[in-house]
């Protein structure tokens, strides 16, 4: 990854594998989809607070590749408003993402000891890849405002 700096443009095709921030939606993606799948997988008591989680955690990964995919396939030409929408969706989703971490953590604590054994696990799991999620979107994030001012 000889390329794997900053550009004060968005990258066109597969290059966009291989350039920083770009790169972080790789790791978006897949943190994204474990918390949807493991929330989605898990038994819940009250179900409200996972709705929140389920359209963060949705959603994000919806735009996500949806951005990916239109990097990679080039539509957006070299200009400079996708550079500025790449930092509204970075901006939308990290705090997002942040909430919904927060809310499934904790959701952890309402727990009663009797239903813990049973869906502990799953939820503990979800509440880690939801933290790592809003990390990596807050990188990215970091990183497009800075590719931004430069552009």
């Amino acid at each position: 990854m000889s390329s794997a700096t900053s550009t004060t443009s968005l990258p066109k095709g597969l290059a966009v594998l291989t350039t920083f921030p770009d790169v972080l939606f790789i790791p978006e993606i897949v943190f994204g989809s474990l918390v949807w799948i493991l929330v989605a997988s898990s038994r819940v008591p009250l179900p409200y607070f996972h709705g929140w989680v389920m359209f963060v955690s949705v959603s994000c990964f919806v735009m996500s590749i949806t951005l990916l995919c239109l990097y990679v396939a080039g539509v957006h030409g070299g200009r400079s408003s996708w550079v500025t929408l790449d930092v509204i969706c970075q901006e939308i989703a990290a705090p997002f993402y942040l909430s919904a971490a927060v809310l499934e953590a904790g959701f952890l604590s309402l727990i009663s000891s009797s239903t813990r054994n049973i869906i502990y696990q799953e939820n503990v799991a979800a509440s880690v890849f939801a933290f790592l999620a809003t990390l990596v979107y807050v990188i990215h994030n970091v990183f497009s405002l800075q590719r931004w001012k430069s552009s």
